[in-house]
């Protein structure tokens, strides 16, 4: 008869893993990011700007507060983040067309180039890091995306 003292250990032991590999992911997770800022100029948009900018590209126009909600930001920090993508004309607001008090926010040409320039530079220098690892270690890191998105979907 398994006694609840002697599953423990293992419980105990798989909750400590799970907490060893979060901060080991977060720290891995946060020094490329960090990194790939610092290869863009002052000034640049911003990783929330970029975000949104991406998430209007893909997915079309929408409205603040569900641009808030997916980013899962506060409505007023998005104020903000579109209030600086639409002052530098990466982004229009125009009245939304079933209700004259919302707006809908739309990315333009503008700001589609701005994003396919950023990415263009980040995978370019993630590109030029990658040559240098393996077959084996650049397998690796590919089967651990859907994982990885995964795992930002659930955050």
């Amino acid at each position: 008869m398994t006694t609840r003292t002697e599953t423990a250990p293992e419980g105990g032991r798989e909750a400590r893993d799970s907490v060893r590999l979060a901060s080991d992911l977060r720290l891995a997770v946060g020094r490329v990011t960090r990194r790939l800022r610092q290869a863009h100029a002052v000034g640049d948009v911003s990783l929330s700007g970029v975000s949104v900018l991406a998430r209007l590209a893909a997915d079309g126009p929408d409205s603040p507060t569900s641009l808030a909600e997916m980013e899962r930001v506060r409505p007023q920090a998005m104020a903000s983040t579109l209030a600086l993508l639409e002052q530098r004309g990466l982004v229009r607001r125009t009245p939304d067309a079933t209700d004259g008090r919302r707006s809908i926010v739309a990315v333009t040409e503008e700001g589609r180039a701005m994003l396919a320039e950023r990415r263009s530079e980040s995978v370019d220098r993630l590109g030029a890091v990658l040559e240098g690892f393996s077959a084996e270690e650049r397998a690796a890191l590919a089967a651990a995306l859907p994982l990885l998105d995964r795992l930002a979907e659930r955050l």
